[in-house]
């Protein structure tokens, strides 16, 4: 794993120099609009739910923005992802099946936005990439492949 510590660097430097973007874009998805609401949607049974996707790309979008060079997500992230922000749109017929159609927006808008909070707070408490790994720095390198 020591081989791997330039790239821990490399991502703890990149979240450092963005990290005010990643900490308004976290405030902004913390937000009653975004956070609160959608999942209220969810259990309301709205088709506003599917906005989600939106917000969950933002995410993804911010959290690529940060990545090491020549890295790429995890394949379970990737498929989380991809299920969960696919552009899928409503329809009519989603309501009798609403949880399959529905349910992976949260998924994927949960798992994401998680990866966002880990890189807000680490980026803020890490002065070096630490050798003993806390958890959320932990899962932050298992996202980018480097664990």
């Amino acid at each position: 794993m020591l081989d791997s510590l330039p790239k821990d660097n490399e991502l703890l430097t990149n979240i450092q120099a963005r990290w005010s973007e990643l900490a308004e874009l976290l405030e902004k998805i913390n937000s009653h609009w975004v956070y609160e609401d959608q999942v209220y949607r969810f259990y309301h049974q709205s088709f506003k739910v599917y906005a989600l996707q939106t917000e969950t790309k933002r995410i993804v979008e911010a959290l690529r923005s940060v990545a090491p060079s020549g890295t790429t997500f995890s394949p379970m992230f990737e498929e989380i992802y991809q299920a969960g922000a696919s552009g899928k749109q409503f329809e009519i017929k989603h309501n009798k099946r609403w949880t399959v159609h529905t349910r992976v927006f949260l998924e994927a808008f949960f798992h994401a936005k998680f990866f966002l909070e880990m890189a807000v707070k680490y980026g803020k408490e890490l002065r070096a990439s630490p050798t003993t790994l806390p958890s959320g720095w932990a899962a932050l390198l298992c996202l980018y492949n480097l664990r």
